[in-house]
């Protein structure tokens, strides 16, 4: 991607939260940013007019634009912290350690403590956040506080201490804040009871306290203390509208890499994850052209070999989504629930991204590369023998049993050709018979290629089911194409493909480019069938209104229709607008005409 030009970079971006990152022309990260939508606040930087100095010089030194997607606008905030801190870009503010975002610990220790932090430490307690609002960290503090009665001070509370009786208990067990644990007035199973409630809490299992605290409202209010039951109530509020887990950030998953894979016929993209006490501190994907029928287990081997040597990875573990064979010295994981799956789907979503941007780019830069892949694609989905350079899809607009017309449209490398598009009228057909409509156009539109000696396509697209489809193959067997061409038809409802001969339909990936270039057929061929239809029932409109008038011919109607536009106008018209485009005579007609309607 380095070799693509910024507008290039600039059109292909999402539209998602997520950090991006500036490099210069010799590859250093000089800056590194957040956003609710990449693409939308990307380019905000190249269309303004930067009043500030240094933002005018950053802009001129951008060559490169890499990003990283991730859920939510909070996610983006965090991951742009790790980011910062990790690689101190040139134009970013230097952020300290200090200035780190704060956690909750439940310290690990007989009668454990729950306090805020800004600081982990691998000593097995258990942290909880990163929390983006410190206002966040007081109210749940607060709240756990309300429920329950847990003690503050720092004493190590061992079993010997407290039956040797060594403390006393302080102020807050007068306040009714701690229950004497020092003192032995309360026992750790029932302690014990209490942290567990309160990690769920901190887990976002906010049901049974919420219960608790409702209760305690109530009872406030039934008391006549209403300031107290308001502020349990505005508790209450922020506790059900904060979400407690992030995908960005778990500090139980340290040193660790994550690889996932997404592939096409042509080629592999695979996206890398670098944590570091968990913490993202690097994203990069690599994109792997196939030379034979490699599988994805082949080829994410590869990659993974290939970028921990890039990036000197000292990772002992790895998070991938399938099993994957990398030697004894290396522990590699499949994730399938929590945070460490959440990781995975992260790394995956971001390999999405960057294979749909390659494709975008593609379609600009080398839209052979893009064509080619799509053929490639079709071909094994659809289970063709060979690449259907040229589709072409028929559709019968039969409304209200008038005017029977077909529209066959063509696509060439996955385009329309509009010029090769064809409208049909029904001939031979009496009445509202659909299927005979379309073993009709189907038989004239391949006898007449056949005649002119033109180029058959690949594929036919039959818009209706098993009934239209077989009605189809009638013309060919009649012209004897039956096995010389691919034929398909698509049932409207569940988008479903049958094939002669096969009761069972096939589903394709509703999020498959070749469904969705069989629905851009089938849409298309209904709006030219449509467009048609109606042209047909304006013409006998007027055929039915101008030319029943005693002495008024074809060329009349069409020069009256020139100049006037409509029916309506030429029934509103004075006699001499009229004689003045079809002479006195006929002028004289036509008034009379419109006079004993």
């Amino acid at each position: 991607m380095e070799n693509l030009t910024l507008d290039l970079q600039l059109k292909t971006l999402p539209q998602e939260p997520g950090v991006y990152q500036y490099y210069d022309v010799d590859g250093q990260l000089i800056y590194i940013g957040k956003a609710k939508n990449i693409k939308k606040r990307v380019s905000s930087y190249f269309t303004k007019t930067h009043e500030n100095g240094k933002t005018r010089v950053l802009v001129k030194k951008i060559v490169t634009i890499k990003h990283i997607v991730v859920e939510t606008e909070k996610d983006a905030l965090l991951l742009e912290n790790n980011l910062i801190k990790k690689y101190q870009p040139r134009y970013n503010v230097l952020l300290k350690d200090d200035k780190s975002y704060p956690w909750i610990c439940i310290k690990k220790e007989r009668f454990p403590r729950v306090f805020s932090t800004r600081r982990v430490f691998k000593d097995g307690s258990e942290y909880f956040g990163p929390y983006t609002s410190m206002k966040t960290v007081h109210t749940l503090l607060d709240l756990i506080k309300g429920l329950y009665q847990l003690r503050t001070c720092n004493y190590n509370l061992s079993e010997e201490k407290i039956e040797s009786g060594k403390y006393k208990v302080c102020l807050e067990y007068h306040l009714g804040n701690c229950k004497g644990p020092c003192e032995s007035l309360q026992k750790e199973e029932a302690y014990n009871q209490y942290i567990s409630a309160i990690r769920e809490i901190l887990k976002g299992n906010f049901k049974d306290s919420l219960s608790q605290f409702k209760t305690q409202m109530k009872l406030l209010a039934e008391d006549m203390h209403f300031e107290d039951a308001q502020r349990i109530k505005e508790k209450i509020e922020v506790l059900e509208n904060y979400q407690a887990k992030s995908t960005i950030v778990n500090p139980k998953i340290s040193n660790v890499d994550v690889f996932s894979i997404m592939s096409d016929e042509g080629y592999a993209y695979v996206n890398f994850l670098q944590l570091s006490y968990g913490s993202i501190i690097r994203s990069h994907t690599l994109e792997i052209k196939k030379k034979l029928d490699e599988t994805d287990k082949q080829l994410l081997e590869l990659a993974i070999t290939e970028i921990r040597q890039r990036f000197n990875s000292n990772s002992t573990e790895i998070y991938v989504p399938f099993k994957v064979e990398l030697g004894k010295d290396l522990k590699v994981s499949i994730p399938k629930l929590g945070d460490k799956k959440r990781i995975l789907d992260l790394s995956l979503r971001n390999a999405k991204y960057y294979r749909i941007e390659r494709f975008k780019q593609a379609k600009i830069v080398d839209p052979d590369r893009h064509a080619n892949r799509i053929m490639a694609q079709m071909k094994l989905d659809l289970r063709l023998s060979e690449e259907p350079r040229q589709i072409e899809c028929f559709d019968n607009s039969n409304i209200q049993g008038t005017h029977p017309v077909a529209a066959c449209v063509v696509f060439k490398n996955g385009k329309p050709s509009k010029r090769d598009y064809r409208h049909f009228n029904i001939k031979t057909v009496v009445g509202p018979d659909d299927f005979a409509s379309m073993e009709e156009v189907v038989y004239r539109r391949y006898k007449r290629l056949l005649d002119e000696e033109q180029s058959l396509p690949q594929l036919i697209i039959i818009d209706g089911g098993k009934g239209q489809l077989s009605s189809a193959l009638k013309s060919l067997d009649a012209l004897n194409l039956r096995h010389k061409i691919a034929i398909i038809g698509i049932a409207k409802r569940l988008e479903e493909l049958f094939y002669p001969d096969d009761p069972i339909p096939l589903y394709l990936d509703k999020k498959s480019e070749t469904l969705k270039i069989i629905q851009q057929l089938r849409n298309e061929a209904h709006r030219f069938g449509i467009e048609h239809h109606r042209n047909r029932r304006s013409k006998s409109a007027l055929t039915t209104e101008l030319e029943t008038i005693p002495g008024i011919g074809e060329q009349t109607v069409v020069a009256l229709m020139k100049q006037f536009k409509s029916v309506k106008r030429i029934a509103e018209a004075d006699q001499k607008d009229l004689e003045r485009v079809v002479g006195n005579s006929r002028a004289k007609k036509i008034k009379a005409y419109y006079k004993t309607k």
